[in-house]
């Protein structure tokens, strides 16, 4: 009797020394709620609400995953959420009005766009410090470095470019002009292209990343959709670089396109204003935030197929997706 209660009391213990395992979640920033919903991507059902800064827009992931960085716009900061607590733990100097932001693959360096003041700001991380800031065109919002992190892109909306930053330096080397009202940017992940929609301009620019020459515009033909619906915001490419994804904003869909023949290949019907998106980590999954309807869909990637949409807050903008315990 005692042996047996030996036993137990020993898988007891183990038990309790055994840590939680971790689950994946999606963030979602809720531009008109100023708050953060969390989605569990198992039950695809959203388990808490997080109260953040003013007009949260553009999110992402620290290098590590263990905290969550948010684009506070109207309080003119960038928030730093701990994802083991879902707490507020500090701000990071972003300049005015931040919008969307790019990590360096560092993970030390955060590139961030200022609508307001025509500016990138650079700041690094460790040092919660501006490092610099670079003028850049009128209404700036897209932002990525490349995979070997020496160029940062930012997109400036009314002056039609993209324009090239050399991270060494900060200094600006080259513009590229796109169609008009140029929303987001996103590298292949082999670096050798950089892909840019032009949301009223209706197309993404593919371009070369040593030319920097335009290769393609590729437009887009929703079924059934007026073509001034048609206004191209985020976009998103797969690990494997075969397949990209544009949220088609008011069109209420998400393009898929073939990264080697540069040609749509389906549309999926998703929710009201599409806008930004992010894959899990298998990235057999990808979600869409829509902002009118105040929804997410989340995208079965193989089969190409809304699986579920996740009702969150008002005017969900920025997703990204991690661990939390």
């Amino acid at each position: 009797m005692n042996y047996s209660k030996s036993i137990l009391a020993m898988a007891f213990s183990v038990l309790l020394a055994t840590p939680a395992l971790a689950k994946e979640v999606a963030y979602v920033a809720n531009e008109k709620d100023d708050t953060v919903s969390v989605i569990d991507m198992d039950t695809m059902e959203v388990i808490d609400t997080i109260e953040v800064g003013d007009r949260p827009r553009g999110v992402e992931l620290s290098k590590d995953g263990t905290k969550l960085f948010i684009c506070a716009s109207e309080s003119d900061t960038v928030q730093i959420l701990d994802l083991a607590t879902n707490a507020i733990i500090g701000d990071l100097p972003s300049g005015d009005d931040p919008e969307l932001f790019a990590l360096h693959p560092d993970g030390k360096r955060l590139y961030i766009a200022n609508e307001d003041d025509a500016l990138m700001t650079v700041v690094d991380i460790p040092t919660s410090s501006v490092v610099a800031q670079v003028e850049v065109g009128v209404e700036p919002e897209g932002v990525a470095v490349s995979p070997d992190g020496k160029i940062a892109i930012i997109t400036s909306e009314t002056s039609n470019m993209a324009h090239w930053i050399d991270t060494e330096s900060n200094q600006m080397v080259h513009n590229t002009l796109v169609d008009a009202r140029p929303r987001y940017a996103e590298f292949t992940p082999d670096g050798e292209q950089l892909w840019v929609s032009a949301e009223i301009g209706g197309t993404v620019a593919v371009i070369d990343t040593d030319t920097k020459e335009i290769i393609k515009k590729i437009g887009f033909a929703p079924k059934g959709v007026h073509k001034d619906k048609v206004q191209p915001v985020g976009v998103k490419i797969t690990a494997d670089g075969k397949t990209a994804f544009v949220a088609l904003g008011p069109a209420n869909h998400v393009a898929v396109v073939n990264t080697d023949t540069l040609e749509v290949e389906d549309y999926l019907l998703v929710g009201r204003r599409v806008w930004q998106m992010a894959f899990n980590g298998e990235q057999d999954k990808l979600l869409a935030t829509n902002g009118v309807s105040g929804d997410v869909s989340i995208i079965d990637v193989p089969n190409r197929k809304v699986v579920k949409t996740v009702k969150v807050g008002r005017y969900p903008w920025g997703v990204a997706v991690g661990q939390a315990e």
